[in-house]
């Protein structure tokens, strides 16, 4: 079967490993052998919006720094819960983008042991559930955002495809040939192992649509058995590359996992455009709202979880590897 042309040199890249019964094969334990009686895809019903639900807040103002900015707050409240709507809108696409471009093709290379790994057969059935898994949470946010739009009168403002694609493209594009194949591998692993406040946060706040509140928690629910599953993915990975590629690959980690968790400049200046702020003005905000030195904060906050696993696996204990991170602000906890 014909593969796509960065993907190619994946089986190049890795040392196989062709032990099933290696230590590191032996250390891997399945979470989903309850998933038909639990994942949501299985035993969730559809969210729907319902016309009794008071409100219109549809996305909590402490998650989005642009809306305690002067100029917005000198606005009339209606500006702000027309952004956070539409910010709810980018978490959305966000999500479908995120699944359906990054994290779908490596499970099913995965499950159809095409991945360039000898994984034992649990991790490849496992992988066709996360496969089911993430089409599942693509279908219910591209759901959810239409429910919105129709509820509230107004499109969802979106740029045409979330910035991390661009940025992940970028990557790739430098990356040495050899190495290329396995981008898609190692920012499946950074993605689905990152702690994300909207899953942590958005299913408690009783402000928001119930609908949007059981939503998320679906999402975080079925999110943590994937945590588990890409942290163990994560060991057959490393241990797979030779040690010239794990030091190529260790030094883009960071680079990885700014492109995930870096805000979509260009979605927000498009919302607030959306909501009437002029090019100058939205620029102002968003210089304000998300200062260089904040946002580094905030990814390595975001980023303690990866950046733990990586140092498990041993990939800190390369100088070049300890210095990418530390030089993006990786390893300070504070």
């Amino acid at each position: 079967m014909e593969k796509t042309t960065h993907r190619a040199p994946l089986r190049q890249t890795l040392t196989r490993l062709t032990d099933p019964e290696s230590p590191v094969a032996a250390q891997y334990r399945s979470r989903f052998a309850l998933w038909d009686a639990r994942a949501s895809v299985r035993v969730k019903p559809p969210r729907l919006l319902t016309p009794a639900e008071p409100g219109r807040l549809y996305f909590p103002p402490e998650l989005m720094p642009v809306v305690a900015h002067p100029l917005v707050r000198s606005r009339p409240y209606e500006v702000t819960e027309r952004v956070l709507t539409q910010r709810l809108h980018q978490y959305l696409y966000f999500t479908t983008e995120l699944e359906q471009v990054a994290v779908m093709p490596v499970t099913m290379d995965i499950s159809r042991g095409r991945s360039g790994l000898d994984l034992p057969a649990a991790m490849r059935e496992d992988a066709f559930k996360i496969t089911t898994d993430e089409a599942w949470h693509a279908q219910f946010s591209d759901d959810l955002s239409r429910q919105v739009q129709a509820r509230t009168g107004f499109d969802a403002c979106l740029p045409d495809r979330p910035a991390f694609i661009d940025r992940l493209d970028r990557i790739r594009a430098g990356m040495d040939h050899d190495l290329r194949g396995a981008a898609d591998l190692a920012f499946s692993v950074v993605s689905e192992t990152l702690i994300s406040s909207i899953l942590s946060d958005l299913p408690r706040d009783k402000r928001l649509p119930e609908a949007v509140r059981e939503l998320v928690q679906d999402h975080a629910e079925d999110e943590g058995k994937h945590h588990a599953y890409f942290r163990s993915l994560l060991e057959f990975f490393w241990h797979a590359l030779d040690a010239p590629a794990r030091r190529r690959m260790g030094a883009l980690v960071p680079e990885l996992i700014t492109a995930f968790l870096e805000p979509d400049y260009l979605a927000i200046a498009l919302t607030l455009g959306d909501a009437g702020f002029s090019a100058e003005e939205a620029e102002e905000i968003l210089t304000d709202s998300h200062p260089a030195d904040a946002t580094r904060a905030a990814i390595g906050r975001a980023a303690q979880a990866t950046t733990r696993y990586f140092t498990e696996v041993g990939a800190l204990d390369t100088p070049s590897t300890h210095e990418a991170f530390a030089s993006a602000g990786l390893l300070t906890t504070n």
